[in-house]
């Protein structure tokens, strides 16, 4: 029998998140949303594309393509970003074993050329889209429930809460907490979940209010919801979830 003209080897998993505020003056009011596709290789690599709006005055749109390998490191990644709906920038972003390096165009800084040397190969990137916040909790330990782990160094796309700066490559540090698992119920549906703390990230310019994140614990560590506390007062629900 002579083989099919046709390929499709991949996995997608499609999905919307909405933003809405905790604020008691704003409770429940949508104040952004994202859509996401999660395609999974053949080879047991991944590319997640995002788009991203925040409705908050400065509005924040942001366009995202984020690839890692089979063992979940990444390799590679295109942000692009507006604010006040005016171009802010778009960069490329590039992860070899020993180094990160950065080609970005923005309305600030020009045209910009970054290298970074890496102690180890980079584990994790923070591109700012919430269905890859928590792809960074697959590095965390579950043995230890409500103990605090560090990741000595993730690279970020961009420093600012809500990644209206650069794209640009920026270094911290991530302290975790391992909450325990859960059952809960979004308005995509009920899954069994997976429940952490992003604590603190050691190296951002303005301290980061503490985040729960809830994600699925099949192994494929899908965002399903979170809540920032502090100033922020935000909340992040998946709503709609579709696996071709």
């Amino acid at each position: 029998m002579s083989e099919s003209i046709l390929q499709r080897d991949h996995k997608n998993t499609r999905g919307t998140i909405l933003y809405t505020s905790n604020k008691p003056e704003r409770l429940g009011q949508e104040r952004g949303r994202e859509y996401f596709l999660i395609s999974v290789h053949a080879d047991g690599g991944r590319t997640v594309s995002a788009h991203c709006e925040i409705d908050d005055r400065p509005a924040v749109m942001r366009d995202i393509t984020y690839s890692l390998d089979s063992k979940w490191m990444p390799t590679d990644c295109f942000v692009r970003i507006s604010v006040a709906d005016r171009f802010m920038g778009s960069g490329w972003f590039r992860f070899h074993p020993n180094y990160a390096e950065c080609e970005t165009y923005t309305a600030l800084e020009g045209r910009v050329s970054q290298r970074m040397d890496l102690a180890h190969p980079l584990r994790t990137f923070q591109n700012h889209a919430i269905a890859c916040d928590a792809w960074h909790l697959r590095l965390f330990n579950r043995s230890q429930p409500g103990a605090v782990q560090a990741l000595d160094q993730i690279l970020l796309s961009s420093p600012d809460h809500r990644g209206a700066t650069g794209p640009l490559l920026f270094s911290i540090g991530l302290h975790v907490k391992y909450v325990g698992e859960e059952t809960v119920t979004v308005g995509a549906g009920t899954f069994e979940a997976l429940h952490f703390q992003f604590v603190s990230a050691p190296g951002l310019p303005t301290e980061h209010p503490p985040y729960d994140v809830w994600c699925t614990a099949d192994g494929e560590f899908l965002f399903l919801k979170g809540g920032v506390a502090g100033y922020m007062q935000t909340h992040y629900e998946l709503v709609e979830l579709i696996r071709d």
